[in-house]
């Protein structure tokens, strides 16, 4: 739910539907059903942090950068 929240929205969505799905599989006894979407949940949750880590320091490389580009071009008021 965390990743959802603060991380990527698409992916986090995609893990909290196999997540909800662990439950109902375990209930009706079918254990490696729900084994492989706690699996699928744990993979997407991963993910998601990840795509977020990526997009957080291409972000602020990215500012970094252009504050860097503005400092190199001289030009003060």
């Amino acid at each position: 739910m965390l990743t959802t929240l603060f991380c990527c929205l698409p992916a986090g969505i995609v893990s909290i539907v196999y997540a909800a799905q662990v439950n109902g599989k375990l209930a009706a006894g079918d254990i490696a059903g729900a084994r492989e979407s706690s699996d699928k949940a744990k993979k997407w949750a991963m993910w998601s942090a990840i795509i977020a880590v990526v997009g957080m320091v291409l972000y602020f490389g990215f500012i970094m950068a252009m504050g860097g580009l503005g400092a190199l071009s001289g030009s003060s008021y």
